[in-house]
């Protein structure tokens, strides 16, 4: 397991992770309250920092919460936190929640003060057996909320899904709702059938995933065809190749889904091209601002 970093931001001060402190009554403890981020850092650089604090804007509007801090706020506050690891690879979480209240109350008082919270991970490099072999995935119904487009740390749903597929042996659970497919419990999914790489529109229903958009610019750039519709289960279940993208990670491949290969059974052609285009991309932003 990656291991934190001993410093941490929590209400405009910088101080060790072991020494934070939060009120019992907060309401991200006691009702999910807060949205949250997590952004990757290659080469000490963190990677799609505005599509993460767009996408945080949009979490925090949908809850009805102004932004607390501005893009250029935020990225002085990751500079600060990763500046011990020089030029290692990490990846920051961010969370705001809506503050703690003398009491609990489902209806918020206004006037709240936010809590602001991050810390940063140490990310260990990927084993080369995913990459060489892939991974193996189970399926199940999708039991989450109606918002997903909200990256809500409300994710009792997603750890449930997440435990049944470690209780398989397996990586990643991917959801199904009404036979088709929606997401991982902590990954977008993308289909390749016929040579076309596929994935669900974005909306409600599903997170619209930062990593994911960075698949399908590089699709473009390797001139592979890449769609946004609807993905039927028996698309997913026929499938020549399966990737999954997610901020740690960047793409993995699926080859074992339910017990039964994917494809051959190994990672596709397309995914090795994805897999080493994504690498020179992260590479290719070295040295570049973050914003």
């Amino acid at each position: 397991m990656s291991k934190t970093l001993p410093i941490c931001y929590l209400n405009g001060a910088y101080l060790q992770l072991s020494e934070a402190r939060v009120s019992p009554l907060d309401r991200a403890f006691l009702f999910g309250d807060a949205v949250y981020e997590v952004i990757p850092v290659y080469g000490g650089r963190p990677f799609r920092l505005r599509e993460h604090l767009d996408r945080l804007n949009r979490s925090l509007a949908a809850i009805r919460m102004p932004a607390p801090r501005s893009h250029p706020e935020w990225a002085a506050i990751c500079a600060q936190l990763v500046a011990p690891r020089g030029d290692t690879d990490c990846h920051i979480y961010i969370q705001v929640s809506r503050g703690a209240e003398h009491g609990r109350n489902h209806a918020w008082p206004e006037g709240l003060t936010p809590t602001l919270f991050a810390y940063v991970t140490a990310l260990d490099p990927l084993p080369a057996a995913m990459l060489e072999h892939g991974v193996p995935a189970v399926t199940a119904p999708d039991i989450r909320w109606a918002r997903r487009d909200i990256k809500s740390t409300a994710l009792l749903a997603n750890i449930l899904l997440k435990k049944m597929a470690a209780d398989a042996g397996a990586f990643e659970t991917i959801m199904l709702e009404n036979g088709e497919l929606t997401e991982g419990s902590s990954t977008a999914v993308h289909v390749i059938s016929n040579g076309v790489i596929h994935a669900p529109p974005n909306g409600h229903h599903i997170l619209p995933g930062t990593t994911r958009d960075v698949v399908t610019e590089l699709a473009a750039r390797l001139d592979l065809d890449c769609t946004t519709s609807r993905v039927p289960e028996a698309m997913l279940r026929s499938a020549g190749e399966i990737w999954l993208s997610f901020a740690t990670r960047g793409v993995l491949p699926v080859t074992v889904l339910d017990g039964k290969p994917v494809g051959s059974g190994k990672p596709g052609p397309l995914f090795k091209r994805m897999h080493a285009a994504f690498v020179d991309f992260t590479r290719e932003l070295a040295g570049k601002p973050a914003l």
